[in-house]
């Protein structure tokens, strides 16, 4: 077995979701969820097929989105996984929606920070074995930072006055 890294790359102002699934439904009903959680979301979203062609099965609803999810997905190769690029909204406003999607199995991340997959290919194929989702941490928060993190969250409407 080889492990390899790959660096996902995408525009800052994109959010990301990599899961696996197990259908090659998988691709509708993504785009189904998607859409019917947030109006407005813009998004790409690529699966990899692991019988028959193999392919990076595709769908969304931005160009640029979708070629990169795309390309993504090719490269990493890893089977019956999904990545979905999203703009216009958040992942915690789509997770309910992906999670409930009957062909998902796992979730690995939903990020807007810099990634790394890290994947295991053997003589059948290449699997993730889990991500790097942004740094290393730096220190434990004092209550000064606290009181950022509290204010950010009501300022930007996730947390009440």
């Amino acid at each position: 077995m080889e492990t390899v890294v790959v660096d996902i790359q995408k525009p800052d102002d994109v959010n990301l979701i990599l899961g696996q699934s197990h259908f090659i439904k998988t691709v509708e009903d993504l785009h189904e969820a998607l859409v019917g959680s947030v109006p407005g979301i813009q998004f790409g979203l690529a699966f990899c097929e692991a019988s028959g062609p193999a392919l990076v099965r595709w769908s969304g609803n931005d160009d640029e989105l979708i070629h990169l999810a795309r390309n993504t997905m090719l490269t990493l190769g890893t089977g019956h996984a999904f990545l979905i690029l999203l703009r216009n909204a958040f992942p915690i406003n789509v997770l309910p929606a992906v999670r409930a999607v009957h062909e998902v199995c796992h979730i690995y991340c939903a990020t807007a920070n810099p990634l790394q997959v890290v994947v295991a290919e053997t003589e059948q194929g290449r699997g993730i074995l889990g991500v790097i989702d942004g740094v290393a941490s730096k220190g434990i928060e004092t209550e000064q930072d606290i009181a950022a993190r509290k204010g950010l969250l009501r300022r930007i409407g996730y947390k009440a006055e």
